[in-house]
């Protein structure tokens, strides 16, 4: 009997342990649910290139459009601290001796034409007395201010030289996060220097640089001296006017802004037509729906912005409209942000009649007013109105 267990047993626990593997791996056969994860692991080594090897065909292909500027100003100094001594001027007044001080600083600039145009920032040409032009073939020469945008921080050169390298346009409204930029420049003066980075974001604003802000944002390292530079594509094309850094250290840490192509071609063929950029304005001030507002007014889940002031007989209160009054449209664009609105206010001509639906007190209402003409920038190049 004891043998027969002892024969019996090795065939009934093989069959046990089959029973569980059949189980385990086809649990669909005794009517159990089955609980597959699917992965795709690709082969190693197999894994596509997404980009080419080098990127010194973009760079050789706009290097040369980008240039180095030295800009030098003068200041009047007195010729010895003693005089600005409080009590030593009330003695002498102000008909003191002084002496000019020449000051200098870097930066950069993008050959736009083969006729000598230049795009760089403001801030890098405000108050120069001379600038001096730096072209990567070794010439030089002095370069003269068309004209100046400082709400959006952009300023157009001209330089009088043959056989000029002009920079390929590219189209900042088609880049995507993530697509490969090249940062050209001059930073620190070291002479022309590229970095490479990623587009780590588009349409960046409200950050207080500028009045309009619709920066491309980059991880390309961006450094003093980089200012007016250029932003290429892996191609070698145009994508944006390096404009600033946000830093701690005033050296570069991976977020760096760039002026969008399109943005800054609109101002600087603005700037070559008329002098200046000509914008429309409403005379509005206005602020964000939040929440809470939206509690208070009764307008909880819908979008729009805020009428928090008005400009008097500025052409929105000619219209009607009054503090408190909740924009949904302008022109038939929805009014979810602020900013962009205002941009929007700011390409319209002076002089046209635009739309501006409104709600007030549960009331949906639509005046007509005629945009006006926006005053130039204030000092530090901010309104806060549309």
């Amino acid at each position: 009997m004891l043998k027969a267990l002892r024969f019996l047993s090795w065939p009934l626990l093989v069959g046990i342990l089959l029973a569980l593997l059949i189980i385990q791996h086809y649990p669909q056969w005794v009517g159990l649910p089955r609980n597959d994860v699917h992965m795709r692991q690709v082969p190693r080594y197999s894994i596509p290139q997404q980009g080419p090897v080098s990127y010194a065909e973009a760079v050789s292909h706009a290097a040369p459009a980008v240039v180095n500027l030295y800009t030098t100003k003068f200041v009047n100094r007195p010729v010895h601290p003693l005089f600005e001594d409080p009590q030593f001027r009330r003695f002498f007044g102000d008909n003191l001796p002084r002496q000019r001080r020449m000051e200098s600083s870097l930066g950069s600039a993008v050959i736009m034409s083969p006729e000598g145009y230049l795009l760089t920032n403001n801030h890098v040409v405000a108050g120069a007395d001379q600038i001096v032009v730096a072209l990567k073939d070794g010439r030089e020469t002095l370069a003269r201010i068309i004209g100046s945008d400082p709400e959006t921080d952009l300023a157009v050169l001209k330089i009088d030289l043959k056989d000029l390298p002009a920079i390929s346009i590219g189209h900042s409204d088609a880049i995507n996060i993530g697509d490969v930029s090249l940062a050209i420049g001059n930073p620190f003066g070291v002479g022309q220097t590229v970095t490479m980075g990623i587009i780590s974001a588009t349409g960046r604003n409200q950050l207080g640089l500028n009045t309009y802000e619709d920066f491309i944002q980059t991880d390309a390292a961006i450094n003093p001296g980089n200012s007016g530079g250029a932003l290429i594509d892996a191609y070698g094309n145009l994508i944006g006017i390096n404009t600033a850094i946000l830093s701690k250290s005033s050296g570069s840490q991976g977020i760096g802004f760039a002026i969008p192509i399109k943005l800054a071609l609109e101002v600087m063929q603005a700037i070559i037509e008329h002098g200046s950029v000509i914008r429309g304005w409403l005379g509005i001030e206005v602020q964000p729906l939040t929440p809470e507002l939206a509690e208070s007014f009764g307008l909880e889940g819908r979008p729009g912005i805020v009428v928090a002031g008005l400009y008097r007989d500025g052409p929105a209160q000619k219209a009607g409209l009054q503090p408190g009054d909740l924009i949904l449209s302008i022109d038939g664009e929805p009014a979810t942000d602020g900013r962009r609105s205002m941009n929007q206010v700011a390409r319209t001509k002076p002089g046209k009649k635009t739309v501006i639906e409104v709600l007030r007190n549960g009331k949906l209402l639509k005046f007509t007013a005629e945009v006006g003409l926006r005053a130039p920038a204030t000092v530090n190049g901010e309104s806060g109105d549309s």
